[in-house]
């Protein structure tokens, strides 16, 4: 996935993006942050859109992540242990795979036309998902 293919897949939907990936891993070039990075990760995809679909949003996660056989659970990192917020649906972390973390957040937030709903994906770096395993 790259911010442009983010960009092309979903924001046909209306849904505003925040991506970035610092590390690749292959020939594509980082994509930088246009918003605050959260510590310990190299990754972030995130929609969020209008409306109050906090429990949609979470379930449309979950299905996500149990279609691509993402569903070994593993404890929260420190850098997501305070995470949620008041509209907080699904704050989770998942193996990725033996050495990487994921952390999934959905849920509803204040928005620029009220009450937003979004769905965040946060991949940790190599060292964060080390320490969050141990």
């Amino acid at each position: 996935m790259t911010a442009e293919r983010a960009e092309a897949l979903l924001a046909p939907s209306g849904a505003r993006v925040d991506f970035y990936d610092l590390n690749p891993g292959f020939a594509a070039a980082p994509t930088p942050a246009t918003t605050q990075v959260t510590p310990g990760t190299d990754r972030r995809c995130e929609l969020a859109f209008d409306g109050d679909r906090g429990g949609d949003a979470a379930q449309a996660a979950a299905a996500g992540l149990s279609a691509e056989g993402i569903d070994a659970d593993a404890r929260l990192p420190p850098t997501h242990a305070d995470a949620a917020l008041p509209g907080t649906t699904l704050l989770a972390a998942r193996a990725l795979n033996p050495r990487r973390l994921a952390v999934v957040h959905t849920g509803t937030r204040p928005g620029p036309n009220g009450t937003e709903t979004f769905l965040n994906v946060e991949r940790l770096t190599p060292d964060a998902s080390r320490e969050a395993l141990q």
